[in-house]
């Protein structure tokens, strides 16, 4: 059975057969995902999750699509396209955001965060929400708060348990303010060069180590040339599924309910295979040989850090948020 449309073309009146699926204006609306990681990362299977569900709810209506392994560009360039509308939604890590949106450097700060678990009640309630307004006057709508793990050191040279331990070692540190001073105040030389040309650097002495998560460690074949994973844990960032604010804006407030709720059950989704990849990781490392520090003591890695925290953590509305985050329980 079919409605059928009337319509004047040229001078002429023509009648045309529609389905009565679909209504005038109601074509599928695609909105394309940016993603950093390869396809079956933690990150890029919560974000196909995100676009099935999203697209099974609206009948299709809305069909998300993502390109994983930063097939639209790189992160910064990608924030870029996000305030602009070119992008509709994107995982991002919250260090490159922390020059555009102060509110985030609350949640990448050493040694805030005391668990896993201390993280995801922080970003899942009030402290998270005001964050996400943050971003708002940046054009960017945060939805889900994604898992990065705990971020340590791993080096070639020896094992590292104190910071003076770092010492005069080349650490490569991402092109971040933040972390280019905290190597210094863990006595080590910060040296940032690109994620990818760090396996090579290694190898060939530009750099001593580094720093990352039980993942990246692995995925990267990292711990092939740098044996030495010091668990000391001094970040543990999150990662924002943000939605850009022109692409929301043009939401209905039932659709943009699909798409939060989406983006939530992603998250809970991301976190569980991220917690499983840690465990996988860890296991693969060991058995290729890889010496493991626990540190057990963090108080020499914290007293080390503090001066960083108090430095980038003093503008008021960043303070205040690190001492709301370190007093939840």
């Amino acid at each position: 059975m079919k409605n059928w449309l009337k319509a004047a073309v040229c001078g002429l009146s023509l009648t045309i057969a529609v389905p009565l699926t679909m209504s005038i204006g109601a074509m599928a609306q695609e909105l394309r995902g940016w993603n950093i990681h390869v396809p079956d990362y933690p990150v890029s299977v919560g974000m196909d999750h995100f676009a099935k569900v999203v697209a099974e709810k609206t009948q299709n209506r809305i069909k998300p699509k993502v390109y994983h392994s930063a097939q639209l560009g790189n992160q910064d360039a990608a924030i870029q396209q996000m305030q602009l509308g070119a992008l509709d939604f994107a995982v991002f890590n919250f260090i490159p955001l922390n020059n555009i949106i102060p509110e985030t450097l609350a949640a990448t700060l050493p040694f805030v965060f005391r668990s896993v678990t201390h993280l995801h009640g922080v970003m899942d309630g009030p402290i998270g929400d005001d964050i996400g307004k943050a971003m708002l006057g940046k054009n960017m709508v945060a939805v889900a708060y994604y898992d990065s793990g705990s971020r340590s050191f791993y080096n070639a040279k020896k094992p590292v348990r104190t910071p003076d331990d770092l010492k005069g070692m080349k650490i490569r540190v991402q092109s971040s303010d933040l972390y280019v001073e905290l190597m210094k105040a863990f006595g080590a030389n910060a040296t940032p060069i690109p994620f990818g040309e760090v396996f090579t650097s290694l190898q060939s002495g530009v750099v001593d180590g580094a720093e990352n998560n039980w993942p990246s460690y692995e995925n990267t074949r990292h711990y092939e040339v740098a044996k030495h994973y010091t668990l000391n844990e001094h970040t543990m960032a999150p990662e924002v599924f943000a939605v850009s604010k022109v692409t929301w804006d043009r939401m209905s407030a039932a659709d943009q309910a699909v798409v939060k709720d989406a983006a939530r059950e992603s998250a809970t989704l991301q976190r569980k295979l991220w917690a499983q990849r840690e465990i996988d990781a860890r296991k693969k490392v060991e058995a290729g040989g890889a010496q493991i520090v626990e540190i057990t003591d963090k108080a020499p890695w914290i007293a080390a850090a503090k001066p960083v925290i108090d430095k980038f953590g003093a503008d008021p509305k960043v303070k205040a948020l690190v001492e709301r985050i370190m007093a939840a329980k």
